[in-house]
């Protein structure tokens, strides 16, 4: 067997881990062509729907073995109690170094009523973990060879968990009409290995983490909307970083980053020991580089998960909440 060299990029991912088409259809509600309004304070009642299913995903007794069940994929919906037909939607995704975490974490709940009762649409999903060792490309299965068998597992559950969390997506296009979304302002975003998927569904194409795998292969496929598409308007980078695109980058030869790439908002420990905040200035560079809107935080002196920062004596909620009504011209009451 050819030996694979792993870039440097791809050995950081692995340490990473430890921690942390055209024709496609599009739904729409009535008023997509409108601006959304939002509040700048707290205004509304948060109603919740808990454990709604987005999708199914096979979990495997080993990796592609054929012993494998069907798992339900679950997601969070928290909407504003108001008249709004015409709603902005908020995605989260959980960190956990793809091998724990949670949708209903509290700090994911904290933010979800922040934005939801100031008039956004707020969605917390889970994805399938390394303990459910969902289904991946061979590809992937090969590059995998050469990681060392401590991390391999982590790795191997990147690609399931971006597949599901694309999937989610598609849910939310597919039932904008229920929940009065308007698919023209999705903000995507997430802390730490949520943040690494953020940006690689954010800035990758339709097909990426979708079609490396068939309905033969992956019959589950099939319950994830494969034929509705979403754009990501904003995406938001707590302490995560590029490395699951870096993956694609090796093992498909894709590299997506370009000027019609989404605005990007960055906060990151300067000290983050996890995540090292070099990933930070490595995309605020690229995000120059192609000339796309972004908004970069250093969070002097901090670590890991520092949801408790301030700048300027603002929250990093608040300091989101103003990114995305900037970048996508949402009017405020």
């Amino acid at each position: 067997m050819k030996k694979i060299i792993i870039p440097t990029c791809i050995l950081l991912f692995i340490i990473l881990l430890s921690s942390c088409g055209s024709n496609n259809k599009v739904a729409s509600v009535d008023s997509q062509s409108e601006i959304p309004t939002v509040q700048s304070t707290q205004t509304y009642d948060v109603l919740v729907e808990e454990d709604i299913v987005y999708a199914q995903g096979l979990s495997h007794e080993s990796i592609n073995s054929d012993n494998a069940k069907t798992l339900p994929l679950k997601l969070d919906v928290y909407t504003p109690d108001n008249d709004s037909g015409n709603r902005p939607v908020f995605v989260f995704i959980h960190g956990g170094g793809f091998a724990g975490g949670s949708k209903q974490q509290g700090r994911i709940i904290e933010w979800a009523n922040y934005y939801t009762s100031r008039g956004w649409v707020f969605i917390s999903l889970d994805y399938r973990l390394k303990r459910d060792k969902g289904t991946v490309p061979q590809q992937w299965l090969d590059y995998a060879v050469n990681i060392p068998k401590n991390k391999a597992a982590q790795f191997l559950a990147v690609y399931p968990a971006l597949r599901d969390a694309k999937a989610a997506l598609r849910w939310v296009v597919a039932n904008a009409e229920k929940y009065k979304i308007n698919t023209e302002y999705i903000t995507l975003g997430g802390g730490s290995a949520g943040a690494v998927s953020a940006i690689a569904i954010g800035i990758t194409n339709s097909e990426d983490f979708r079609d490396e795998l068939t309905i033969q292969q992956d019959p589950s496929l099939s319950s994830t909307n494969v034929e509705i598409d979403f754009k990501v308007s904003a995406i938001v980078d707590l302490w995560g970083s590029k490395v699951a695109l870096d993956a694609m980058e090796e093992i498909f030869g894709h590299q997506r980053f370009n000027s019609n790439n989404p605005p990007l908002f960055i906060a990151h420990g300067t000290e983050d020991p996890t995540v090292p905040f070099t990933n930070a200035e490595e995309l605020k560079t690229i995000y120059e580089t192609n000339k796309v809107p972004l908004a970069y935080y250093p969070l002097e002196g901090k670590g890991h998960g520092a949801w408790g920062a301030t700048v300027n004596d603002k929250d990093l909620a608040e300091l989101v909440f103003e990114f995305i009504v900037q970048q996508q011209g949402i009017n405020l009451e």
